[in-house]
């Protein structure tokens, strides 16, 4: 599974708190429907964000697991979430997770499954530890799907694919739902959530994973060091001329047990 280090922790937190992300976490706790009480678990729970949220709404009587695989990225969550005494956080994989069967009432797990090499094993994982009508939420992206106005759309296409092969399950929601219902999981609901920045900010998301896009790409051998810096160069003189442009959709997939 992708171990994410310091360097990219810090940028999962800058990215993370852009408007669209949040928009995107409150979609997802709404999903969950969290009532006081309740237990949840944050299956690759990253910086914590997400987790912050689902604690204040399960409260001091409740209760929230967080797992991730990045001990940098928990770092992170153990900052945001330390004052909360109903968290606790821990390191390990989302394949196998030190719990017992039907230990929650909600689980969530946000762009965590695309690096996970036994993604059946993680869903099945999800399933063992929901309660019964425990409630799942899911969120992926289809970055095959990734619209970038730029000078040079074969080399974008390049960095795009890239991105693509950089993870073990590329494009997955494309075909998360119906693995969802052979597991068992019913009432199956996906919603899609799009990340679009019509315009330029430096406190957009797209703004903070330009950088990343083309160094991961670079990283493959899928393009030069001058390719990269030429599409970069590239992208802020759209910017300059006010004709920058991003969209790629998420996808929300919410199930019961």
């Amino acid at each position: 599974m992708e171990t994410y280090d310091k360097k990219a922790a810090e940028l999962i937190e800058r990215s993370y708190q852009t408007p669209e992300i949040v928009h995107q976490r409150l979609r997802t706790l709404a999903a969950l429907s969290l009532a006081s009480g309740e237990s949840v678990l944050d299956a690759g729970c990253g910086t914590g964000l997400l987790l912050e949220l689902e604690a204040l709404a399960v409260g001091t009587g409740g209760r929230a697991e967080g797992v991730d695989f990045s001990d940098d990225m928990l770092a992170h969550a153990r900052a945001r979430c330390g004052g909360l005494e109903q968290v606790n956080l821990q390191q390990g994989s989302v394949e196998t997770m030190p719990f017992e069967d039907a230990s929650f009432d909600a689980l969530s797990c946000t762009q965590t499954l695309l690096y996970v090499k036994d993604m059946d094993k993680a869903l099945n994982e999800f399933y063992r530890l929901l309660k019964p009508r425990g409630r799942l939420a899911i969120i992926e992206t289809d970055w095959s799907g990734a619209i970038i106005n730029s000078e040079d759309q074969v080399l974008t296409r390049k960095i795009f694919d890239a991105w693509g092969r950089a993870v073990v399950n590329p494009n997955l929601p494309r075909r998360l739902r119906p693995v969802l219902g052979q597991i068992g999981f019913s009432a199956l609901r996906v919603e899609a959530i799009p990340v679009l920045n019509a315009s330029y900010s430096k406190s957009s998301f797209s703004a903070n994973m330009l950088q990343n896009f083309a160094t991961t790409a670079r990283k493959l051998d899928a393009i030069s060091e001058a390719e990269s810096e030429a599409w970069l160069d590239g992208v802020e003189r759209l910017v300059q001329k006010d004709e920058y442009f991003f969209c790629v959709n998420r996808f929300l997939f919410s199930a019961v047990k």
